[in-house]
């Protein structure tokens, strides 16, 4: 846990974090170990997120666990005590009406009057663009520099109420907020301004302000802490955001003018920047047509960017410089640097030093094909050619196709095809050059097969560490396969390592181009390369659509594409998928293949709903073989599962590798459920439901006695093996009584509740296994359906049937006792159960709860509750439990997934059944007997404790 804590800081979205579930039921360890190095690879920097309730939606306000101090202030100090829901004129003070003088001369709205307490009215309660919404109050404006050296004239002072989030008790509270000369000071209402603020912060060059996944959520970062606020409107939050942008001189790190997380940079490196004048050394990244620079490597907001369509680059001459700020404060730098001039259209030249020869020509060519320039004499030879026929627009009968330097040739290279920004990349280059020749020219055999594996994995380790080689490979691959003779095994090998980096990454600019018409030039499917560039044309469609991958190919992924021309199959991968009674169905994918186009497959194949219309998911094992689960997330590839868990299990058996026998287990079941769905369900969905709802039993996480726990063994047995045959008397030697012993001990061993079966005597075991014979024998004839219909007919009669229940221990102080717990979370709420009994201690419906989440390493959930219905007083708290990290990510994940399905209305309406008839009753049902006539008649079925 604590190596997951400490990568942590960097922080995620949430498309990229993803749940574990641990299925044991030992609570022997609450801290438990950490789960494994596969958690590691396959969701990068997990870490916990935190989520607050704003206008009935989960919405993710920080993707890192909260520390005490973060967010915190003086006001927060005192803030355990009860909370007064906001009244419009509670305190009943006259002089501060809405209307009244000294309200209009104050600015004083109905907002401010009916927020006189500590915490906030809820967004939801009243409408934030309408009438009521409280005026912005804008201070006297100043000038400032902006962000180009120029004179403008924006707000530069500023005030008006924003949501705070509390320190102590994590929920929001309504503040009156005043930025002025550089510090931010805040109230709880604007008549408090003479008196000595709530707290208050310096603004200075070391903040940074993040958007949260909410609209009108921000993040304001000091070195000591971090402020979370939220704005009534949109409109409100971009006047903050912008009036703070205005005075930091940073960019906003958001969705707004920053790149996509997923951007790969063309190039990238540290450089010194100057500009009228001024120097300063920043982290580069040249992303699409656009230049960013960043303080450092591990910043996601930039400082700037430059857009490079259309602009001038070129080197600069050293012993001359037209820019006198630039000569005069950059000058000193100039023996020692290449540099290079960006000069965009309307605006004033950018000057870059570069410190190597090898770094300046590879910032030339790229920022040169950024800026659109057809400057031809940049770059190698190689990649001059390239455009040259880009300027010819990919002529079929230029006579430049059939260069030298673009062709096959039996002599090895001596320097890398494409500029490369250090000496060490460009040794690098010649050494994957020598990989992929070991792979070509080997021929593929049965004893060679791992062989070529690890040539093949090792090498595009390489370019994916390695960015900057992934349009030297494709080109020495393009190489390789131009104006070449077909019939040789090499060209085939050489054309199945262009089919195993398509579908991984794809080279930038003009070589993506070039690789395109490549493969058009090779595309024939009457020839065997022909088929292996067709292929190679819609794994380079599909990639571009998909995004690339974060994982090298799976062993299974190589030998598929080695062992058999993937033309011939539009889904050239295949895989099992298991469910929960035992069966399993083969899903075929391609490289680009994301989870959710697995899931849609799977269901289209075995005739299930979608998953938002009945709440299954896809689980992965762990490959240490622990009893862990691991759910993925909708976006990631299954490539990249499928790599990531081989490769976990090289790193945990690194002598004995079990590739060959050993592969990922996926799992298809249910995550979360809802009511509304049960009369929609298919055959095969209440199938499915009610296995797992035995193993939740036998794993002792469902409440049944033992009566009910065994009639529900004998129901499933029923649906498993069928009728149970009484053996008859004149069996010899009794086989017929040992065969249906074995089968009785066999169900129990898999259905019925282990913890009943602890320490009992021989003698019990054997009236117990006679008793579920009479019970089973008593549903002969009763079809698995049927069976299927009554089990979940009994189990349902449990208020909180469906729930996800996780071990937990609370931290005192705290309203619960100090002992084991189960967290149980469903569509209604968060419910505390007893950890022996499942009795329920208390419950919190999702409109009490206000924010949940990490804090530091445990599980956090503040919820408010009515104390006083006469007063209208209701009382918050901040309950923390005691939880594997990995568990924690789960429950969070699930509460944010319920909370926002409930405030979806159009995943709500799909929910809803289609009317049906209802079935006739059999003779084993009655109407006050549930199932089985051995039950007690009851109008209220089955007692479940």
């Amino acid at each position: 846990e604590s190596r997951i804590y400490a990568v942590a800081k960097s922080g995620m979205r949430l498309s990229e974090v993803a749940m574990v579930n641990e299925t044991s039921s030992c609570f022997s360890n609450f801290s438990c170990s950490t789960s494994g190095p596969f958690t590691y690879l396959i969701y990068r920097n997990v870490t916990v997120p935190v989520y607050s309730t704003l206008k009935g939606k989960a919405t993710q306000i920080s993707n890192v666990p909260f520390l005490d101090e973060s967010s915190g202030s003086d006001d927060d100090c005192g803030s355990h005590a009860s909370f007064r829901t906001s009244t419009a004129g509670s305190d009943n003070r006259k002089a501060s009406m809405p209307g009244s003088p000294r309200a209009v001369k104050r600015g004083v709205s109905v907002s401010s009057l009916s927020s006189e307490s500590d915490y906030a009215i809820p967004p939801d309660a009243y409408s934030l663009d309408g009438d009521y919404s409280e005026p912005e109050h804008k201070l006297q404006r100043t000038s400032s520099y902006s962000t180009d050296g120029g004179i403008c004239t924006e707000p530069m002072e500023k005030s008006g109420y924003l949501l705070k989030m509390g320190s102590q008790v994590k929920t929001w509270k309504r503040r009156w907020f005043v930025l002025r000369n550089r510090q931010i000071t805040y109230y709880k209402s604007p008549s408090d301004v003479i008196r000595k603020p709530q707290g208050q912060l310096e603004l200075n060059s070391s903040c940074q302000i993040v958007r949260g996944e909410g609209s009108q959520t921000f993040q304001l970062v000091t070195e000591k802490r971090t402020y979370f606020l939220t704005a009534d409107s949109t409109n409100i939050l971009e006047e903050w955001i912008h009036v703070l942008q205005s005075i930091l001189r940073v960019q906003v790190s958001g969705p707004v003018g920053v790149p996509h997380s997923d951007a790969k940079p063309t190039v990238k490196g540290w450089l010194t920047k100057v500009k009228h004048g001024h120097s300063k050394l920043v982290w580069c990244a040249l992303i699409g047509r656009t230049f960013y620079y960043y303080r450092n490597h591990e910043d996601k907001c930039p400082l700037g960017h430059l857009p490079l369509r259309e602009s001038k680059v070129e080197e600069v001459d050293r012993s001359c410089d037209s820019d006198e700020d630039y000569e005069t404060t950059g000058g000193g730098l100039l023996s020692s640097h290449c540099t290079l001039v960006i000069h965009p259209q309307d605006q004033s030249p950018t000057y870059l030093l570069i410190r190597t020869k090898q770094e300046k020509n590879t910032w030339l060519y790229h920022l040169t094909v950024a800026a659109g320039s057809s400057n031809a004499t940049v770059g190698t030879s190689y990649e001059q050619l390239i455009g040259k026929l880009l300027d010819a627009e990919g002529d079929p009968n230029s006579p430049l196709w059939k260069h030298p330097m673009l062709c096959y040739s039996k002599d090895g290279l001596h320097t890398s095809l494409t500029t490369l920004p250090s000496e060490a990349l460009q040794t690098e280059a010649l050494k994957l050059f020598k990989s992929c020749q070991l792979f070509i020219n080997v021929p593929v055999e049965a004893s060679s097969i791992d062989y070529h594996v690890s040539l093949a994995q090792t090498a595009l380790q390489v370019c994916l560490t390695h960015t900057e080689l992934q349009n030297e490979i494709y080109c020495q691959l393009v190489k390789q396969t131009s104006c070449r003779q077909p019939q040789n095994h090499s060209v085939i090998q050489c054309w199945q390592l262009l089919a195993l980096c398509a579908p991984l990454f794809l080279p930038q600019h003009h070589f993506l181009w070039y690789i395109k018409q490549h493969f058009q030039r090779h595309a024939d499917p009457r020839s065997e390369i022909g088929k292996y560039a067709i292929y190679c044309q819609r794994s380079v469609d599909r990639t571009v659509q998909a995004g690339e991958r974060e994982a090298k190919p799976s062993r299974m992924e190589i030998v598929s594409i080695l062992l058999r021309n993937p033309y011939h199959h539009s889904l050239p991968f295949s895989i099992p998928v298991h469910f929960m009674n035992g069966t399993y169905q083969v899903v075929g994918f391609d490289g680009s293949s994301t989870v959710d186009e697995f899931i849609q497959r799977l269901n289209q194949e075995t005739g299930m709903r979608k998953p938002s219309h009945m709440g299954f998911s896809l689980f992965t094992d762990d490959p240490s073989g622990r009893n862990l689960e691991h759910c993925l997330p909708g976006n990631m590839k299954i490539c990249d599962v499928i790599s990531k868990w081989e490769q976990a299990l090289k790193e945990l058996h690194p002598g004995k590798y079990e590739g060959g026998t050993r592969i990922v287990k996926l799992t298809y079941k249910n995550r979360l459920y809802f009511r509304s769905q049960a009369k929609g369900e298919t055959d095969r969905e209440r199938l499915l439901l009610a296995f797992q709802v035995s193993n939740e039993i036998a794993n002792g996480r469902f409440p049944v006695n033992k009566e009910l726990a065994l009639e529900m063994v004998a129901l499933m047995a029923q649906v498993e093996y069928g009728d149970l045959d009484r053996p008859g008397s004149s069996s010899p030697g009794g086989t017929s009584q040992m065969k249906m012993q074995h089968l009785l001990h066999q169900v129990l061993d898999k259905f019925y509740p282990k913890h009943y079966k602890q320490n009992i005597s021989p003698e019990q075991l054997r009236q117990l296994t006679d008793r579920l014979a009479t019970k089973w024998m008593v549903l002969q004839g009763c079809s698995p359906p049927e069976c299927i219909r009554i089990y979940l007919t009994v189990a349902r009669k449990w208020p909180l049937f469906g729930t996800k229940i996780f071990a937990a221990k609370p931290i005192l102080p705290s309203s619960l006792e100090d002992c084991p717990v189960w967290i149980a979370v469903n569509e209604d709420g968060i419910s505390i159960l007893d950890y022996n009994t499942m009795h329920l201690k208390v419950s919190y419906s999702y409109s009490s709860v206000l924010t949940f989440g990490g804090c530091r390493d445990d599980f956090m959930i503040v919820v408010s509750q009515m104390k006083e219905r006469s007063s209208g007083k209701n009382s918050t708290e901040k309950l923390l439990f005691t939880m594997a990290i990995p568990k924690i990510v789960e429950a969070t994940l699930l509460i944010a997934s319920y909370i926002n399905y409930r405030a979806t209305p159009s995943l709500l309406s799909s929910t809803q059944p289609s009317r049906s008839r209802t079935p006739a009753k059999k003779p084993w049902e009655t109407e006050n007997r549930c199932f089985l006539p051995s039950m007690p008649r009851s109008t209220k079925g089955p007692t479940l404790l």
